[in-house]
């Protein structure tokens, strides 16, 4: 794959270049040492996979990440020395379509492999989702605090990706304290930073988020979040669980895996919600529940950081409602007060 390291810092930036030229089918087509010169380098070159450093002089990288991702979309990974310490900003950048953030690798008495196989990892798995996404086109092209439990048969399960966590904090700041439903957020994201992500969405919500933990049971007025690499699924008893398999999806955890386990274990009366990400995930799992005779609804293009997996569930006609971000809280509520 051909990367574009973003970075103000010369000892960074080498660090990153050492990492990638371990894997000899990387290749670094260009550096940029702040945001600006990125957006520019992106425009003339754009390259698979951006890395992308947070604190940089004329422009950081959440706004490099907002006008790359408006003007020549292409898949950024936040690489920045701590992420724990630039939360906030990381999950901004992800709110306008990064596809996921990790440390910085630091090479010194330990073995550089080892130092760079985080790396390396996140690097592979967005060149899955790259190469999911180029294999569909090439088809298309040839084809043309918690509250008691006052109502247990609500759920409302929301599929998310690149730009989600800006979306999801819009969704669950519209909705009321005392919204009666069970909240499942499935968003691909690295359980590294689930848990600050959950607090993140708090300080949005009012309705306590809560990373999701094996064997949970669903609680009206609780939001839960996927919290690792495994996929999140419900099972016959209500209760929430992650598995391994499958092994070899690409998108993990994955959105279709919960919405499927839903239509299986689900009795009562159910949302599915799939906002904005790259890629399918999310898109199959969305019609079976519509299918099944739950409300389904799908962000709209418009207010998509990148519409992938909505678009999707469009094409599929999968999406009982399509809507702007702004509205999908209200319709909800009004799903609910029927």
């Amino acid at each position: 794959m051909k990367l574009g390291i973003v970075n103000d810092l010369p000892a960074a930036a080498d660090a990153l270049r050492r990492a990638i030229a371990m894997e000899p089918e990387h290749e670094v087509i260009w550096v940029a040492h702040d945001g600006a010169e990125a957006v520019a380098f992106c425009a003339s070159r754009t390259p698979d996979v951006v890395l992308m450093e947070m604190g940089m002089p004329v422009m950081n990288g959440v706004e490099a990440t907002r006008q790359i991702m408006a003007r020549t979309p292409c898949a950024i990974l936040i690489v920045t020395a701590s992420v724990g310490a630039n939360a906030a900003g990381v999950f901004e950048a992800m709110g306008h379509g990064a596809l996921d953030a990790i440390d910085t690798p630091a090479f010194g008495a330990t073995d550089p492999r080892k130092s760079a196989a985080q790396l390396l990892s996140k690097i592979e798995s967005i060149g899955k989702l790259i190469n999911c996404e180029k294999g569909r086109s090439a088809a298309a092209a040839r084809n043309t605090g918690i509250m008691p439990i006052i109502r247990q048969n609500r759920l409302v399960a929301i599929g998310s990706s690149a730009g989600g966590p800006a979306a999801l904090a819009k969704v669950l700041s519209g909705l009321p304290a005392d919204f009666s439903a069970a909240i499942v957020i499935v968003q691909h994201v690295d359980a590294l930073f689930a848990r600050g992500m959950a607090e993140w969405l708090n300080q949005h919500s009012q309705l306590p988020v809560r990373v999701a933990q094996e064997g949970d049971r669903l609680e009206s007025g609780c939001v839960f979040l996927a919290g690792t690499a495994d996929h999140l699924t419900l099972t016959s008893a209500r209760r929430l669980a992650y598995t391994p398999e499958p092994s070899d999806y690409a998108y993990r955890p994955s959105v279709d895996v919960f919405f499927h386990s839903v239509c299986r274990h689900w009795q009562h009366e159910a949302v599915g919600v799939l906002l904005t990400g790259m890629g399918r995930d999310g898109a199959l799992g969305l019609k079976a529940l519509r299918d099944k005779g739950c409300h389904t609804i799908a962000q709209d293009q418009t207010s998509s950081a990148v519409y992938g997996m909505p678009k999707a569930a469009v094409t599929l006609n999968a999406a009982v409602d399509v809507l702007p971000l702004e509205r999908i809280a209200t319709r909800l509520i009004s799903i609910f007060d029927r």
